[in-house]
């Protein structure tokens, strides 16, 4: 017999008595257990008389409750192997996936981080620019930023106005994202806002890349190849902000939840 034991029931199913069905749904769902209970166990798990189970067995046209039950148990034991397999597998790609998280952190400084988080919330505003790739991250960071303090700007995907340069001030401050491979606009808005006076924080991937010579601070992503790496350090510095000037926040982020009510913005 070629057919598989769920192969078999479904097939035959239509055929079934009232209560053979009950005990064929019974050793559907709970096949551990047809593998190992007896005939009288089974009957009584599914609410039938043993009779019943063992009449199963010939009503799929096998030659008793035990070819039945051999059948379910291999069916059983190979679905067993599958499904630890599987996990096998699944707890092999989520250790794979987790493994980097350890890395993209371990090149920050903490100097440096909480010199970045200082200038940041004393800024008057800020410019957060990202091109191509890198832009996910800068448009995350933004957004975030957004939620508790004022004056938060972003570039485009693939360039930048000068007019919105042009007003920056001593007071402000640049975020570059510039990660290989190096945009030209990076370097640009860099060289743009050292002209202004501005205080430049770059992220990036080594201190003598492109950018990183330049600014005036430097946060080193991990790795690079990802962009979760970016994410990563963004949220550590937007967690910091918030630690640092939490009344400023707080108050933003009330302002914030009333609008979004009055607007019903979420569903809850």
């Amino acid at each position: 017999m070629n057919q598989s034991f769920q192969e078999l029931i479904k097939h035959k199913f239509p055929d079934l008595s009232r209560g053979q069905k009950k005990v064929a749904e019974f050793l559907i769902n709970f096949m551990e257990k047809g593998s190992l209970y007896t005939a009288g166990q089974i009957g009584k798990e599914a609410g039938v008389s043993e009779t019943t189970v063992i009449r199963l067995a010939y009503a799929l046209g096998l030659n008793g409750f035990s070819d039945l039950q051999e059948l379910m148990r291999k069916e059983w034991l190979a679905s067993a192997e599958s499904k630890e397999a599987a996990s096998k597998h699944a707890a092999d790609s989520a250790a794979e996936e987790k493994k980097p998280f350890s890395e993209w952190l371990s090149p920050v400084d903490e100097k440096d981080l909480s010199q970045a988080v200082d200038v940041l919330i004393k800024s008057d505003q800020v410019y957060i620019a990202g091109f191509r790739e890198s832009h996910t991250a800068a448009y995350w960071l933004y957004y975030k930023m957004n939620q508790f303090r004022n004056h938060v700007l972003l570039s485009f995907p693939t360039g930048f106005l000068l007019e919105t340069l042009c007003n920056l001030t001593s007071a402000s401050t640049v975020v570059v994202f510039s990660l290989p491979r190096y945009t030209k606009e990076a370097l640009e808005v860099a060289q743009q806002a050292k002209k202004q006076g501005a205080k430049v924080i770059a992220i990036t991937d080594r201190r003598l890349s492109p950018v990183g010579q330049i600014a005036d601070i430097t946060l080193l992503a991990g790795t690079t190849e990802h962009i979760l790496s970016l994410l990563a350090l963004s949220q550590v510095v937007i967690s910091s902000m918030q630690k640092r000037d939490e009344k400023t926040a707080g108050k933003r982020q009330e302002r914030l939840e009333k609008l979004y009510a009055e607007q019903g913005i979420f569903l809850e």
